[in-house]
């Protein structure tokens, strides 16, 4: 027997003074690079700023543990580890993002809750073998992960980018990097994650704006800054 479940929900947002700007994209798309830089412009303009990231691989009571799976250290089934990332969201958010947001800072992060999506779309493909891309399974995840859930919320960024670059792009600059491969650092894998946010893009253009990441520092940061409505 088949159930059908309908419901109209929308996001939890954002009603405290702060502003939360969320940068998102593939890894090697300049996240963090950008949420520094930014960091650094808004401190000039006198503005208090809290920089922070999903998953928080070194910090938190899940931390070391997802930085460990990160690294092939440990093992747990894909659905788990996605259900971990959620967790240490809600942690993440109740002990560093809302309370900045109440205290009127500025919080920018690399990566929230939209990563889910990609991420264990992908999962769920390489662990069913599927070749085509379950767009459905998009639509499953944004209620799963407490994104348009009735049961809890994640406070929706009032303004997300992402950086849109090439697959080719992500490698080189992953294999340039000075740092241990993770497990999703793979060029297949990616593939289908730059897929998912292409998808999540279309899906929500009011929430998610895209930015080409394959130009200068400099210049990705201007344009974000000059869509960004204080």
């Amino acid at each position: 027997m088949k159930y059908h479940v309908e419901f109209d929900i929308d996001f939890k947002r954002n009603t405290s003074k702060g502003l939360y700007i969320v940068i998102e994209g593939i890894d090697g798309s300049g996240k963090t690079t950008q949420a520094e830089h930014l960091a650094r412009y808004f401190e000039i303009q006198g503005k208090s700023v809290v920089v922070t990231g999903e998953p928080r691989k070194d910090k938190g009571i899940f931390g070391k543990l997802i930085q460990e799976i990160l690294l092939s250290m440990k093992k747990i089934p894909s659905v788990a580890f996605q259900y971990l990332f959620s967790a240490d969201r809600a942690v993440h958010q109740e002990e560093i993002i809302i309370p900045s947001l109440k205290e009127g800072k500025i919080v920018l992060s690399d990566r929230c809750f939209w990563s889910a999506v990609p991420y264990g779309i992908m999962d769920h493909m390489m662990g069913e073998g599927d070749h085509e891309y379950s767009y459905e399974m998009g639509k499953v995840i944004l209620t799963a992960q407490s994104i348009l859930s009735m049961y809890h919320q994640f406070v929706l960024p009032d303004k997300t980018f992402y950086l849109d670059i090439s697959l080719d792009t992500a490698m080189k600059r992953i294999q340039e990097g000075n740092k241990e491969k993770e497990i999703y650092e793979d060029r297949e894998k990616l593939e289908k994650i730059m897929l998912g946010y292409q998808w999540l893009s279309k899906e929500f253009p009011k929430e998610i704006t895209v930015v080409d990441g394959e130009k200068t520092v400099a210049e990705v940061s201007s344009e974000i800054i000059s869509k960004i409505n204080f």
